[in-house]
């Protein structure tokens, strides 16, 4: 199945940094992950593309789609499927440059009137819909910007931001199709456990 076929139908989206606790990236995709993302702000380039090799060997072992936080030029070291570019980073545009037409480039969306500037996004990251400690300069933008989407939005896209097991299915009833998540997983005393209970609040059982 093609990257973007594949990406239609993803609901559970993982965001990690370069070295996560043991045993969490192998887990979370036994749990159902969909997407993994590395995004690590802290490794030098030679660190990175090392950093990305379980991930990919991860991601191919369990079908998901594996995708690099912002370094657009790293993408075909790192064997990934596409890359993810935020407001302040490289544009859609300057990303589809280096990775071309067959991979992925995600686009980070804070507010409604980004939702007007998507053109060239393969898929979104909408929010921070709550507060959360990984992202501390976003202001968290809450339901209205899920709902916003929900109405507008045609391409895929996940909700992002300080959500979890205790808020997931209020952010599916405003309208996500899928959410992404670092703490709600990567935190849990059994994150495959974890990863399948988003998944039924999304209403999409983990069919691994």
């Amino acid at each position: 199945m093609n990257r973007r076929l594949r990406l239609a139908e993803a609901r559970l989206y993982l965001v990690l940094e370069g070295r996560p606790p043991a045993g969490v990236l192998e887990a979370a995709l036994r749990g159902g992950v969909d997407v993994v993302q590395l995004r690590d702000k802290e490794l030098a380039d030679d660190e990175l593309v090392r950093a990305a090799e379980p991930f990919r060997q991860a991601c191919d072992a369990s079908g998901a789609l594996f995708v690099l936080n912002d370094r657009p030029e790293l993408v075909a070291a790192c064997r990934a499927d596409g890359v993810h570019v935020g407001q302040s980073d490289a544009s859609v545009e300057d990303a589809r440059a280096h990775v071309g037409e067959e991979l992925l480039v995600g686009l980070s969306i804070e507010t409604q009137e980004q939702l007007d500037a998507v053109a060239g996004a393969d898929y979104l990251g909408v929010g921070a819909v709550f507060a959360t400690p990984t992202k501390t300069e976003s202001i968290a933008a809450g339901l209205e910007l899920v709902r916003a989407a929900a109405a507008r939005v045609t391409i895929p896209w996940f909700a992002i931001g300080g959500i979890d097991l205790d808020n997931v299915a209020e952010v599916a009833a405003a309208g996500a199709p899928g959410v992404a998540v670092v703490r709600a997983i990567r935190d849990a005393d059994d994150p495959e456990a974890a990863a399948r209970r988003l998944r039924a609040a999304l209403g999409e059982p983990s069919s691994t």
